[in-house]
């Protein structure tokens, strides 16, 4: 007899924390997204997000709130895939349900920063 391949060990593990990392990125672009909208919208939001970005990237006054907007996808992005991982690393869960709720996350994401879509939100 042969001993089990690496594939069959691999295959033996929960799905949670692989997609504990799916869910979480699909989270971190919707809110990219939705900073992105929020700053349209609001000055003092946007002000807020160039300083959050002037707290630690180098040159963020130079790109405006983008650095601010990017930080709060990444700290998004980050806590939910360490809550995530600390809560389905055991599990094993459906792997299409999933993936469907990331992917409707990241549709909703791609529609918010549509120029048709932000500029509903905007009143000028």
């Amino acid at each position: 007899m042969s001993s089990p391949s690496r594939d069959d060990e691999a295959s033996d593990a929960p799905s949670g924390a692989a997609l504990a990392a799916v869910l979480a990125a699909s989270l971190g672009l919707l809110a990219l997204a939705m900073a992105h909208v929020l700053s349209e919208v609001s000055v003092p939001f946007k002000n807020a997000m160039q300083s959050l970005g002037n707290l630690w990237m180098p040159g963020a006054a130079g790109i405006g709130p983008y650095s601010g907007k990017e930080t709060a996808a990444l700290l998004v992005w980050w806590l939910s895939w360490a809550a995530l991982h600390a809560a389905w690393k055991r599990r094993e869960l459906s792997v299409g349900g999933v993936a469907a709720v990331a992917l409707v996350l990241i549709g909703v994401a791609t529609t918010l920063v549509w120029p048709p879509i932000t500029e509903l939100f905007v009143h000028h």
